[in-house]
């Protein structure tokens, strides 16, 4: 268990420091100083993606278990989960100035990850179940692509302020419609997260729902996301309403994920 330790942290640590390069060349490219760093910010990101699935892959064999069980396991897969949304879309669309946005919350996220304890424990008997690898899983998606959401929202913003030449994307319309696509996916996995829980909890504990906080906040958080939603089928609902609309969301997420584990006491406190 020791050299899959050491390997885990050899990778997170290459992991973070490649994710700040990235970043970094991605806020070059954005502010416009050189075109030239924007290869080099993608295969940096590849790069540290490649180490950090070397970190979940050395964790889960050191454990013995898929890392989702405690806060620093689901923060190193939360932050997993937001690059591999970021190349997803960046492969699709080829939008490498959202990496400027999205990057630096990979790294908060790892940043936050480094504080938590890396101590392996044995699962407690109530995540001793195949629920928690569809449960957190679909969290990670999720939340993922609520953070890639956000960061494309503050391009709006920005570029909604622009014109011409100084916009990071030519077209602010198409920072809306990606955000709202991206959210799309989102709300559909967080309601998997959400559905999958209950029916875990009332094997676990006897009851599909006990208003705890964490399922409380998760709860708060589809309902800003759905309302966003609403609004825009039903009202159309565009432009800067919807970008803070989608930035509030995952305000929210990061307190589901943090500011609960925190402040309030909750039955989900196993996870810390």
């Amino acid at each position: 268990m020791e050299l899959y330790q050491n390997i885990e942290n050899i990778a997170f640590t290459i992991t973070f420091v490649v994710y700040i390069a990235a970043s970094i060349l991605f806020l070059i490219y954005v502010a416009g100083i050189t075109k030239r760093v924007e290869r080099f910010a993608i295969i940096a990101t590849i790069v540290g993606f490649v180490f950090h699935s070397g970190a979940m892959i050395a964790r889960s064999i050191g454990a013995g278990r898929l890392p989702f069980s405690n806060q620093y396991e689901f923060a190193l897969s939360f932050g997993w989960g937001i690059v591999l949304s970021f190349l997803i879309l960046h492969r699709i669309y080829k939008f490498s100035a959202i990496g400027a946005f999205v990057m630096p919350l990979g790294i908060l996220v790892m940043g936050y990850a480094s504080l938590q304890s890396r101590a392996v424990r044995p699962l407690m008997p109530a995540l001793q179940s195949h629920w928690l690898t569809f449960h957190v899983g679909t969290a990670i998606l999720s939340y993922g692509a609520f953070a890639l959401a956000c960061g494309i929202a503050v391009i709006y913003l920005i570029d909604s302020k622009r014109s011409g030449d100084r916009r990071i994307l030519k077209d602010p319309e198409i920072s809306d419609v990606l955000s709202y696509r991206v959210i799309v996916f989102g709300i559909l996995m967080l309601s998997i997260v959400i559905i999958s829980g209950a029916i875990w909890a009332q094997k676990a504990w006897s009851r599909y729902w006990a208003w705890d906080p964490k399922e409380t906040w998760s709860l708060i958080t589809w309902i800003i996301y759905a309302v966003y939603l609403h609004l825009r089928l039903r009202r159309n609902w565009r432009g800067k309403a919807a970008a803070w609309f989608a930035i509030l969301g995952f305000v929210s997420v990061l307190f589901t994920f943090v500011g609960v584990n925190i402040l309030l006491p909750s039955i989900h406190s196993y996870a810390t």
